[in-house]
This record gives C-alpha cells, sequence and structure tokens, in this order.
C-alpha cells in the first residue's frame, strides 16, 4: 500500500512528459517549412534577360568623381567625393565611356569594374555639345571586355531596351522597358540641343548617368543621360543619346580629344533678327567667307544696297533632303557626314528655289 503512491507519481509523470513531448512535437511540425512546389523553366524572355544582363555585366563601370575643397576657416585642402554615375568599357584598353557632366569639375575619377577592383583613371576627351567623355584606366587590367556596339538609326519605337548602371549607387542594376519615342531632342551641358534622343521608359534614376541602353541582342544603342520628372527620381521617361552619334563622337575624343566641328563657310543669322526678314524657319547665311565652301558651293549672305538697307541672304530651308529648323540642326547633319561627302542643300533666294551641294572644308576645333 505504501508503493501505490509513488506507482501513481511515476504515471502522472510519464502522462506529463508523453504530453509535453506530443506538444512540442506539435509546435515544431507547425513551425517547419513547408515543401517547395516545383516551378517549372523560366519563361523565355526572362532566360533572355539573364543571359544578356550576365554578358553586358562585365562591360558596365561605376564612376565616382574627387574634387578638390579647401575649408573656409583652415584654409586646408582636401579631396571629396564629387559625385557618381555609370560608364561602360569601350575597348581592350581601358577606354571608359560616360556622360560628360558625370565628370564635370573634378579633378580625379575611379572606376569600379564589375568584379570589384577600383581603379584610377584620366580624362581623355569630352564633347559637351554632346553629353559625352572619355576616361582610361591608367593600369587596365588585362582581358576587358568592351560592350557590343549596335546602330541606333533603325530603332522602332516599341523594341525592348535594357538599361544597366548604378542608380543611386546600387551597382549593376538592371531595368527594361521599351522604346517609347525617337527623334527627341535635349539640352546639352553647352546649352546646344542634342538632336534623335531616344526616349525610353526603362527606370533611370540619378546614378544611371553615363551608362548602356541595350537593345535585346544585348547591343549598345544609347547612353543613359537624362530623366524628365517633377520629383527627381524615375517617372518613366528617361532619355539617351543615340549610339550612332556616340560611335561618332567617341573614337574622335580618343585621337584627338576634343570633337571637331565641319566649317561650312558661312556664318548665320542669328534667330531674333529673322522675324526682319520675313523669315520663320530655316537658316539663313548671315556672311560668307570668301574662298571658303559656302563660297565656292555659290551662297550669298546679307548684303546692303545703296540706301542703307539690309537686304536677305539665302534660306537654307532643307539639307540632304531634311527640312531645317536651326543652325545646330544643320551642323548635326555636316558633323555626320563622311570625310569628303557633300550636304544638299534647298535654298530660297528673291523668291526661288535652288539646289547646291556644299562640300565642309577642314575641320575647326571646338
Amino acid at each position: 500500500m505504501r508503493k501505490l503512491p509513488m506507482v501513481v507519481s511515476i504515471l502522472a509523470a510519464s502522462l506529463i512528459v508523453g504530453w509535453c513531448g506530443v506538444s512540442l512535437a506539435q509546435r515544431d511540425g507547425a513551425a517547419s517549412p513547408r515543401a517547395v512546389d516545383p516551378r517549372g523553366p523560366l519563361l523565355d524572355a526572362e532566360q533572355l534577360l539573364i543571359r544578356r544582363f550576365r554578358e553586358a555585366q562585365p562591360s558596365v563601370a561605376y564612376i565616382t568623381t574627387k574634387e578638390v575643397r579647401q575649408d573656409f576657416w583652415s584654409f586646408r585642402t582636401q579631396e571629396v567625393t564629387a559625385g557618381a554615375g555609370s560608364g561602360f568599357l569601350w575597348d581592350a584598353k581601358g577606354h571608359v565611356v560616360t556622360n560628360f557632366h558625370v565628370i564635370q569639375g573634378a579633378s580625379r575619377a575611379l572606376v569600379t569594374l564589375a568584379d570589384g577592383s577600383v581603379h584610377d583613371a584620366e580624362f581623355v576627351g569630352a564633347a559637351p555639345d554632346k553629353d559625352l567623355a572619355v576616361l582610361r584606366i591608367v593600369e587596365p587590367p588585362a582581358k576587358l571586355r568592351p560592350i557590343p556596339i549596335g546602330a541606333s538609326a533603325d530603332l522602332q519605337v516599341g523594341q525592348m531596351v535594357i538599361a544597366i548602371g548604378n542608380p543611386f549607387g546600387l551597382d549593376q542594376t538592371l531595368t527594361t522597358g521599351v522604346v517609347s519615342a525617337l527623334g527627341r531632342s535635349m539640352e546639352s551641358p553647352s546649352g546646344r540641343a542634342i538632336r534623335d534622343v531616344i526616349q525610353t521608359d526603362a527606370a533611370i534614376n540619378p546614378g544611371n548617368s553615363g551608362g548602356p541602353l541595350l537593345d535585346s541582342a544585348g547591343r549598345l544603342v544609347g547612353v543613359n543621360t537624362a530623366i524628365q520628372s517633377p520629383s527627381g527620381a524615375s517617372a518613366g521617361i528617361g532619355f539617351a543619346v543615340p549610339v550612332d552619334t556616340v560611335n561618332r563622337v567617341v573614337p574622335q575624343l580618343i585621337a584627338k580629344g576634343k570633337l571637331e566641328r565641319p566649317d561650312l563657310g558661312f556664318d548665320p543669322v542669328a534667330p531674333r533678327w529673322l522675324e526682319r526678314f520675313g523669315v520663320k524657319e530655316g537658316v539663313m547665311v548671315a556672311e560668307v567667307r570668301r574662298g571658303g565652301p559656302a563660297d565656292l558651293a555659290g551662297l550669298q549672305g546679307v548684303q546692303q544696297d545703296r540706301r542703307g538697307r539690309f537686304l536677305a541672304g539665302d534660306v537654307i530651308v532643307a539639307a540632304n533632303g531634311r527640312p531645317l529648323k536651326s543652325w545646330d540642326e544643320l551642323l548635326d547633319l555636316a558633323e555626320a557626314l563622311a570625310p569628303g561627302q557633300a550636304l544638299a542643300l534647298d535654298l530660297r533666294r528673291d523668291g526661288k528655289r535652288l539646289s547646291v551641294a556644299l562640300r565642309p572644308g577642314k575641320e575647326r576645333s571646338l
């Protein structure tokens, strides 16, 4: 009889332990992860984007700029971070293309490659009119992968594009979208208009500037340059300098450090004076330089009669079949010519239509 309470106690303890064990097992079972459902293969579009990103990633760079500042009180100078942007490898020699406004005013630039290595870069050249600049890695590593070059003349609205860059300092970021519009115009850092700009809805934010815009084949079709947004962040309207312009300008910057402009041999009438001659559109010839390309083509500038009245010069209304609205448009067409190629100009002179061929002369440095 004395052993009964002990037996009861043992049984009770066993029941409690068993209950606790069941409770713990139940709780452990509830906390365990669920089985993963099979996903299946990625969509073709997803596989394409993954492949293009992996292919382009080694060609995209992160650019950090430095500038020297002087302390107001101590007059000590120190190097501080001025800004950041994106860029891409142009060739195996270490040339890196970016926007001019990314490196503008900087005393030094650092290039970070996809593998995380940081390299000092030297300034090679810039074209503020096109918002393009070229840096060169001082000691380029072996086996650099230049970005593949495409074309922008045959782009179509609705075509898929891929933007890769470093928005807000978040390196190697990919966004996708389409070509929203073509033939846009935007103001460059120099104030001159950049023509034939690509508009895209691929998300572009501060830090994306200078990064590549790729087509679905992974080729460069533009350099991401600016956004249009009231908040300063992406609102689905981004702009890129077309690769046809980049492919024409960058080799000049590498070879000469600057963009050179063909000499047309005449100066235009300022737009504010055109209304006095009753001209609303086109480029009026102000003064023709003797012996220059315009003189050889037979262009006539503004003249003065015996009474001191100014007579209108030739008005160029189209070049190479393209209607002209400004002097900048004419310069763009002249800059796009192959060496030795001529401009086909349509003129108005004394109410008559004329056509002449103007072959730009020796280029003048900008």
